[in-house]
C-alpha cells in the first residue's frame, strides 16, 4: 500500500503543479497582440488610418470566411447573433479604427501606456456582464489606474487637463476592446474560440469593405514594403490568428486568471517600440507604464478575491 500511495503521489504532483492550459494559450495571444501598436505605427507612416483600420479587418474576414466554409461551421442562432455583433463592434470595428487614427499622431510607446488600462477594463466589463459584486478595493484601484493613465496622457500633451484628441481615441479603443474581449470570452464557450472571432469578422465585413473602398477612392494606398508587411501582420495575426489563441485561452480558463496575462502586453509593446522603432523611452513613459500596469494588475487580482459572503461555508 505504501508503494502504491507513493507512486500515486509522484504522478499527481507534477500534473497538479502545471499551469492551466488556458494560461499558455492566453500568453500566446498576448505576445501576438503586443506587436499590434508598434506595427500600426509603422503602417500609418505611409497608409491612411482609415484604410489600415478597415482593410486589416477585410483581410481577416476573408480568412475567417474560408475557415468557416471549409470546416462547415454551424451558424450562430437567435441571441447569439446580437452577441457576435457586440464582439464585432468592439474588436473588429472600434479598436482597430480608433487606434489607427490615434497612432497617426503619437508614438507607439505613448499608445501602449494608455492602452495598458485594457486588462482592468476587461475585468470591469466581465464584472458588469457577470453581475459580480467585487470588493470596493476593485473599483478604487481601477479608478486609480484610470487616473494614472489620464495623468500620463495629460503630461505628454502639455499639462493636466490638456488631453490630445488621440488620447480620447485611445480611451475609446480601450472601452471597445474591453467589451469585445469580455463578451467574446463568454461566447467562445458556446461557439468555439476561433469561430467566435470568425463570425464577428464576417458580420462586420460589409461595413469594413465599404470603409476600405471609401478610403481607396479618396486616396489610393501607397506604402513601402515594410509598411505593407506591417499591414499584413495586422490583418493576418492581430485580427485573426492572435484571437484564436486568446479566445481559446479565455474559453478554457479560468477566464479571470487568463485575463491577468494581458498585463504583460503593454510592457512588451513598449519594448518593441524601443527596439524595433527606435523610440526614445523617457522616464515619464516608463513611470506612467509601470503605474498603469501595477494598478491594472492589482485590480484584476482584487476581482479574484470573492467577498466573504460569497465563499462556500
Amino acid at each position: 500500500m505504501r508503494d502504491n500511495s507513493s507512486a500515486t503521489t509522484i504522478v499527481l504532483l507534477p500534473l497538479s503543479s502545471r499551469p492551466p492550459t488556458g494560461l499558455w494559450w492566453g500568453l500566446l495571444g498576448v505576445v501576438a497582440f503586443s506587436f499590434t501598436v508598434p506595427f500600426t505605427r509603422v503602417a500609418v507612416g505611409g497608409l491612411q488610418p482609415l484604410f489600415i483600420g478597415s482593410g486589416r479587418a477585410v483581410v481577416a474576414a476573408i480568412l475567417a470566411a474560408c475557415a468557416l466554409a471549409l470546416t462547415r461551421q454551424r451558424l450562430p442562432h437567435g441571441a447569439q447573433w446580437a452577441r457576435v455583433a457586440v464582439v464585432a463592434g468592439g474588436i473588429v470595428v472600434g479598436f482597430p479604427l480608433l487606434t489607427s487614427f490615434a497612432l497617426a499622431a503619437v508614438p507607439a510607446s505613448h499608445g501602449a501606456v494608455v492602452i495598458a488600462l485594457l486588462p482592468a477594463g476587461t475585468a470591469t466589463m466581465a464584472v458588469l456582464r457577470g453581475r459580480e459584486r467585487p470588493p470596493p478595493a476593485f473599483w478604487l484601484i481601477t479608478g486609480v489606474g484610470a487616473a494614472a493613465a489620464i495623468a500620463f496622457a495629460s503630461a505628454q500633451s502639455g499639462g493636466f487637463g490638456r488631453l490630445h484628441w488621440s488620447d480620447l481615441l485611445f480611451f475609446g479603443a480601450v472601452v471597445a476592446a474591453a467589451v469585445g474581449y469580455a463578451e467574446g470570452g463568454l461566447l467562445a464557450r458556446e461557439l468555439g474560440a476561433w469561430q467566435t472571432v470568425s463570425w464577428a469578422l464576417v458580420l462586420a465585413s460589409p461595413l469594413m469593405v465599404f470603409l476600405s473602398a471609401l478610403s481607396m477612392a479618396h486616396q489610393p494606398p501607397s506604402g513601402t514594403a515594410l509598411q505593407w508587411a506591417a499591414f499584413a501582420y495586422l490583418g493576418v495575426v492581430s485580427m485573426f490568428l492572435g484571437f484564436f489563441a486568446w479566445y481559446h485561452g479565455l474559453a478554457v480558463g479560468p477566464m479571470a486568471q487568463v485575463g491577468q496575462v494581458q498585463l504583460i502586453q503593454p510592457v512588451l509593446s513598449i519594448c518593441w517600440a524601443g527596439l524595433l522603432l527606435g523610440e526614445h523611452l523617457d522616464w515619464t513613459t516608463i513611470i506612467g507604464g509601470v503605474a498603469v500596469v501595477l494598478c491594472a494588475g492589482v485590480a484584476v487580482r482584487t476581482r479574484l478575491i470573492a467577498p466573504p459572503s460569497n465563499r462556500p461555508q
